[in-house]
């Protein structure tokens, strides 16, 4: 928010204050409207925001009054952002529906006067599909000397990101003949390629490198831009907008370009990084409409599986420009645009060859179909199923054969040994004593520690016990031996 203020003057004897006007924005950053979704009012108007202006005289509201507030788009977008939104016929129009029915749409406008109300109005700022930075700026006169105070506002739409994320192509000419035909059709067309960003931004600097990569019409086909021509240019861009020529050769068909430009810093000269491309059919027929519509005989080349594809379909006759739609499935992951290309990536399920019918419209309006095929790979064969890896049998840790010796146990001192378990289906052990039991010598269940609490009189030889151990669905029995000794670790006699 920026303040401005302004006055002195008036007749003698008279003293006041300088006028001062504030302008504020309820939101000063709005989103991309891509959609081009209209202004409204509240919380789901996401892009739509309230300014407000106010103006005072020592402190105190100026007079009300029509059209003491001017408003204006200093800077920034050009299309008009500003509007009243007040409901008013004069700043509204109607707009009859396809239904019959007739709404007000609200008017936009580039400049707006507003009245003062306690020494304010709002009014509204609405983003539309261009990324930038609005100037708003309000100005208010004091009538006492006439002179003016402003005040002014950025509001800031979208942000570009400058990193090139596809390409729009279009024909100038949609009719290229052959090159000395004889029905005065134009030989060479033009071609806009605008690069653009994530938000849908033009890519200012960009440069393309533009090919003729295929197509029934490209032998003797060339690219013309400035001082280049071949079958590979490279164009340079205006505000994202690169303009060349395609000249054809002498065949009827279609040709094919290919338009790329690099991700990484928009400039094919140094090396493609990150290419980000678009086909693009360019059709040359010398056929008037009185000639019959015919879709050029083509074997469509094999689609390997999971690898990008294109091919495009060609016509001949009735009178250019053609539009192309099928029927019936083509194979999953590919698409046929109204210019004929199929293009995708096959993803389907498995291999095999789709059979669809294609249909080519001309501009009058004539129609003839065609059967075709496209045979796609088989996919990659699935990894097999990794072998079953063998569970180990349950057993109590560092004990195999029949009995298991533990490190031996001395009078007169706690003794304290843990068993673990090995192996089995998982799941927590449980431990148990078995069989006759031995005075002072206990076995947690849960943690398999087991604890003798030391007796005076340990001789006159070792002590065997039975350990049962279960995990999951499996239960192990083992012996189990601890030899014992004499206070200071003398063996027994």
């Amino acid at each position: 928010m920026l303040t401005a203020c302004g006055g002195g003057g008036g007749s003698p004897g008279e003293t006041h204050g300088a006028y001062q006007i504030t302008l504020r924005a309820e939101r000063t950053e709005l989103p991309l409207n891509l959609n081009n979704a209209g202004p409204g009012i509240g919380g789901n108007a996401h892009y739509t925001t309230v300014l407000y202006v106010q103006a005072t005289d020592n402190g105190n509201p100026i007079p009300g009054g029509e059209d003491i507030f001017g408003c204006n788009t200093a800077y920034g977008l050009s299309s008009g952002p500003l509007y009243y939104l007040d409901g008013k016929d004069e700043h509204s129009t109607d707009v009859t529906q396809p239904d019959g029915s007739v709404v007000k749409v609200p008017n936009a406008y580039r400049s707006i006067t507003l009245p003062s109300n306690a020494g304010g109005a709002s009014f509204h700022f609405h983003a539309l599909d261009k990324a930038g930075t609005a100037t708003i700026t309000c100005s208010v006169q004091d009538p006492r000397d006439k002179k003016n105070v402003s005040a002014s506002v950025n509001i800031t739409v979208g942000a570009a990101t400058g990193k090139a994320a596809s390409i729009l192509v279009e024909q100038t000419n949609p009719d290229l003949g052959t090159q000395g035909n004889t029905n005065n059709i134009s030989t060479s067309t033009a071609i806009n390629a605008l690069v653009r960003d994530d938000a849908n931004q033009p890519v200012n600097g960009a440069t393309m490198q533009v090919e003729i990569v295929g197509g029934t019409a490209s032998a003797g086909a060339r690219l013309l831009y400035g001082a280049q021509s071949g079958s590979v240019v490279r164009v340079g861009t205006t505000a994202g907008m690169g303009l060349f020529s395609v000249s054809s050769g002498g065949s009827e068909g279609s040709i094919l370009l290919r338009m790329t430009t690099d991700r990484a810093d928009g400039d094919v000269a140094n090396g493609i990084q990150d290419p980000i491309t678009q086909l693009f059919p360019v059709t040359v027929s010398n056929q008037v409409a009185s000639s019959n519509l015919v879709i050029s005989a083509a074997t469509l080349p094999e689609a390997p599986y999971g690898i990008s594809y294109a091919a495009l379909l060609s016509a001949t006759g009735g009178m250019p420009p053609y539009q192309w739609s099928v029927l019936g499935g083509l194979p999953t992951g590919l698409t046929l645009s109204s210019n004929g290309l199929i293009s995708g990536t096959p993803s389907g399920a498995m291999g095999g060859t789709s059979n669809f019918v294609v249909r080519v419209t001309d501009s009058q309006g004539k129609t003839t179909p065609a059967n075709m095929a496209i045979t796609v790979g088989d996919p990659p064969a699935p990894p097999p199923a990794p072998e079953p890896v063998p569970v180990p049998p349950l057993a109590i840790g560092g004990c195999s054969g029949a009995s298991c010796t533990l490190p031996p146990a001395e009078a007169n001192v706690p003794y304290t040994y843990t068993f673990f378990a090995t192996g089995g289906s998982g799941g927590t052990p449980a431990w148990t004593l078995m069989g006759a039991a031995v005075a002072g010598l206990t076995l947690d269940a849960a943690s398999g520690t087991l604890n003798w609490a030391g007796p005076s009189v340990i001789c006159p030889g070792p002590r065997t016990v039975s350990v049962q151990l279960t995990r999951g669905t499996g239960t192990v029995i083992q012996a189990v031996t601890i030899p014992v000794t004499q206070s200071g670790g003398t063996a027994c006699p």
